[in-house]
Parts: structure tokens; C-alpha cells; sequence
């Protein structure tokens, strides 16, 4: 270890939206770095100007503080690495390129874009890699200088050492190796002046003393570029962890042509934080045993790199579902209720007005019934509004010939109830059911279908606790003359 605090960052581009293992990324860097008392930073690499996205790097700090992924430096923050937006530390990629041209560890490149595209296509047509033939190093210092000097387009390319082998010590791979005969000579800088990802990220975690890099899998080809120049500039290489891929339930890689991929998106549909945050944190890695719910403090307390998987973890939809509905179960009412509020203030019913006495109720009473916090307006409409049609199948099913007579008679026991609540409805029903010599239930299923339109939904007497006496004698009317 570098030092004996660990840093951490999390670096993404500016290119859109926060993309869910880009998420996992971020949480698996939290995790380790709250896990073990360290430091975790947010950095943008947003040097590919034809990518950057306007905006995207609001919609980035938006998704990680909703996540509740509180960085302690970077934009924003601040911090004493800064500035933490590359855009802003060109200078200094520009000093330590011209410190590698020094030692002959890299070299100015003024090659056409037609030349290259040409050498591909010779390379491509005898089946070889597709790699720079390092032509620039042929150039006198006297060439180079007069083409500098006339303003002629260049780069500046890695000169890497062919025939060495490179070791990668990764913590969830082992030992990985490569040799530098199929290390292409990358650009460093571009002919813009911006550095590439493996110059900025190098020299970045570098002065922002990162002790380790966590990320995608899709970097590993990438690491031994990232080595030589950690070699090159005598600088003391970090320790890497290259987490496994996400994939569909088909074990393609995770993308947007197979369904939702960003964080703003299962946001938008309802997830809880909790939920998503917990769903993601089991994609590659697990704490040894079958626990799959988790709150933060446990996945800070159980997360280690060592308990990470090698292999590529399914994206499992249903799993995420089934997470939502424990979370949502696991809060009390009071957590919940301003989420219902939002959900109302968004629904066809934002301009009624309903204490939060009345919407805790409806918590109570749908809360085990629920995967999502606006199932309590989807899935129970009943509480807000009358129903102006009868679930067929359960008015064939319930409505007898004899159910309206019945029913009347119920609703002059409830008409004569007081101010009633839960237990007053309840014994009611019963007095009535036996003075008809029939069953709870055949009172209880048609008066449902009366109250909510409906044969399914929470406890019956809750349910007409919360409508309360006048709507619910009001629907009972309306039932017996619409139903026949």
C-alpha cells in the first residue's frame, strides 16, 4: 500500500447519464474506501471533447448524492489535489509528457491521418495487430524541431521497450501478464493538445496519491500501458482490481439495446436508493454467506475486495424487484410518506387534499402488498376515488341473486353505527352475517366488490376504517344499483 490511508476515486467521462456499473464502480470504490477508514474521490475525465455531453456532469453528482455516494473531494468540494475536472489540468499532462520525450520514453508523432489509415489497412490485409510501426523515431532532432516550429499537427506517442514482459498483480485476477510486442505505442497527447484517458488517469492518480484503482474489467487490456508509465516515470504503481463485467440474463454484456441501463432511469421508475444501491453492490460480490438484503452501514461493515468475483454477474431484474418491496418493508410509515406525497403530487389526484393521518393509513394497510411506492395510488385507486366499474369475473364469482338483499341489510347495520372504527365495522358484519344464518365471507367478498371495484386488496376492515362510515354506506348504495 502506498500509504496507510487508502484513496480511492471514482473518474468518469461527462458522456450522458450514470450508467449502472458505473454506479457499481462508484459503490464498490465507497465501500472499500469506508470500509477501511480511506479517502474516496470524484474525479471527471472529460479530455474527449467529441464526447462530452452538456449537463452530464450535474446529472453525474446528482445520481451519487441521491445514491447517497458522498464523495470527500472533488468538483464541487474541492480538495487539496484539485482541480478535479482534467479539462482544467492540461497544463500538466503537457509537463510530464515533455518530461517522458526527455527520458526517451516517448516521442513527437507528426503522421497524416491518411498514412495511418493506410498502415492499418497493410497491417489489417497480412493479419497483423493494428499498431503504430513507429516510424516518428526516425526523425532527426533537427526534423522534429523544424516541424514544430513551422506549426505542423503532431502527437505525442508512449515509446514502449518491445520484447518485455509486463505483471499485473490484480486482486480479484491474480497474476495477469503481457509482453510489450502487442503494446501498441498509444498517443499520450492528441493533436488538440488534450491528453488521452492513459495519460491523464496515470499522471492524475499519480499526484492524487491513489492507493488503489478499482474499475471495469473492459480496463485490464489497458493496465500495461498504465504500468509502463508508472514504470517509466519511476513512479510507485497502485494496486489494481478490474471487477467483472455486467450481463443480460443471456449473458450478453449489459446495454441499453436490451433494456434500462442508467441510474435516472430506475430513479424514474420508482426504485428506492436503498434498493438499487444494495441490488448493485450484489453484482460480483457477496459476503460469504446467502444475506442479499442489506442496508449501507452493513454493506460498509461486509464489503472486501477479496470477496469479489471473477466472473460477470447477471443483471437480474426480478431480484431488483423483489429488493424494492423489502426495503420499502423494512421502512417504517413515517420514512415513507413524503415519497407517497411526491407520488400523489405527480398523480391525477394532486389537487385533493388529504391529511397525513389519512395517507399514513393507506401506508399501513398496502405496505405489505406493494413493490413500488406508487403502487399505493396504482394498485388502490379505491381510496381516492370511487370505482365506476365492478371486476367482472369476481361479480359473477360473488354477486348472487341474494347478495343485494344481504347487503342492505349490512348497510342498515352500518348506518347505524356511530363514529365506528376498525372492531365496529368488523362486529357489525358478524351480527349481520348471523342473523342471515350465512358466512363472513359471503358478506365480505360482495362488499369489497361494492367499497373498491375490486377482489383483492389489504385487510377488508381496514380498508373501511380508512373510507370511513358516510363513503363507505355511500359506494354500498351505489354497488346495489349499478351491479346486477
Amino acid at each position: 500500500m502506498i500509504n496507510e490511508t487508502p484513496r480511492v476515486r471514482f473518474a468518469p467521462s461527462p458522456t450522458g447519464y450514470l450508467h449502472v456499473g458505473g454506479l457499481r464502480t462508484a459503490l464498490y470504490n465507497f465501500l472499500f474506501a469506508k470500509n477501511n477508514r480511506g479517502k474516496f474521490i470524484l474525479r471527471i475525465e472529460d479530455t474527449d471533447r467529441n464526447r462530452y455531453v452538456e449537463g452530464a456532469v450535474e446529472n453525474l453528482i446528482n445520481a451519487l448524492k441521491w445514491c447517497r455516494l458522498d464523495y470527500d473531494e472533488g468538483p464541487e468540494k474541492g480538495g487539496e489535489f484539485g482541480p478535479y475536472m482534467q479539462s482544467e489540468r492540461l497544463d500538466i499532462y503537457k509537463k510530464y509528457a515533455a518530461e517522458l520525450i526527455q527520458k526517451g520514453k516517448a516521442y513527437y508523432a507528426f503522421d497524416t491521418p491518411e498514412r495511418l489509415a493506410q498502415l492499418k489497412e497493410e497491417q489489417t490485409s497480412r493479419k497483423e495487430q493494428s499498431k503504430y510501426d513507429k516510424l516518428a523515431l526516425t526523425l532527426s532532432q533537427e526534423e522534429i524541431k523544424q516541424k514544430l516550429e513551422s506549426g505542423e499537427p503532431y502527437v505525442i506517442r508512449l515509446n514502449v521497450t518491445p520484447g518485455q514482459r509486463v505483471l499485473v498483480d490484480d486482486v480479484i485476477r491474480g497474476r495477469v501478464e503481457f509482453n510489450t510486442d502487442v503494446v501498441d505505442d498509444q498517443i499520450l497527447i492528441k493533436s488538440d493538445g488534450y491528453p488521452t484517458y492513459h495519460m491523464a488517469n496515470v499522471v492524475d492518480d499519480h499526484l492524487m496519491k491513489i492507493t488503489h484503482v478499482i474499475r471495469g474489467e473492459e480496463w485490464l487490456s489497458s493496465t500495461p500501458k498504465h504500468v509502463l508509465l508508472y514504470e517509466y516515470f519511476g513512479w510507485e504503481i497502485p494496486v489494481f482490481a478490474h471487477l467483472p463485467l455486467l450481463l443480460n440474463p443471456d449473458k450478453s454484456k449489459l446495454s441499453k439495446r436490451q433494456g434500462d441501463v442508467a441510474v435516472e432511469d430506475y430513479r424514474a421508475k420508482g426504485y428506492l436508493k436503498e434498493a438499487l444501491v444494495n441490488f448493485v453492490a450484489l453484482l460480483g460480490w457477496n459476503a460469504g454467506d446467502d444475506k442479499e438484503f442489506y442496508n449501507y452501514e452493513e454493506l460498509i461493515n461486509n464489503f472486501s475486495l477479496d470477496r469479489v468475483n471473477k466472473s460477470g454477474a447477471v443483471f437480474n431484474v426480478e431480484k431488483l424487484d423483489w429488493l424494492n418491496g423489502e426495503h420499502i418493508r423494512s421502512k417504517n410509515s413515517n420514512e415513507l410518506l413524503p415519497l407517497f406525497k411526491e407520488e400523489l403530487s405527480k398523480s391525477k389526484y394532486h389537487e385533493q387534499n388529504y391529511s397525513d393521518e389519512h395517507l399514513l393509513k393507506i401506508i399501513d394497510a398496502m405496505k405489505e402488498r406493494i413493490i413500488f411506492v406508487h403502487e399505493l395510488i396504482d394498485k388502490s385507486p379505491y381510496f381516492f376515488e370511487r370505482p365506476d366499474s365492478y371486476e367482472e369475473k369476481a361479480v359473477q364469482k360473488r354477486w348472487k341473486p341474494e347478495t343485494p338483499e344481504e347487503l342492505s341489510k349490512l348497510l342498515i347495520a352500518f348506518e347505524n353505527l356511530q363514529t365506528p372504527a376498525k372492531e365496529e365495522f368488523e362486529n357489525a358484519l358478524h351480527k349481520t352475517a348471523e342473523e342471515l344464518g350465512i358466512g363472513n365471507g359471503k358478506l365480505i367478498h360482495p362488499l369489497r366488490l361494492a367499497v373498491s371495484g375490486t377482489s383483492t386488496g389489504p385487510g377488508m376492515f381496514d380498508l373501511l376504517t380508512i373510507l370511513g362510515k358516510d363513503e363507505v354506506t355511500e359506494r354500498i348504495k351505489i354497488a346495489l344499483e349499478k351491479i346486477k
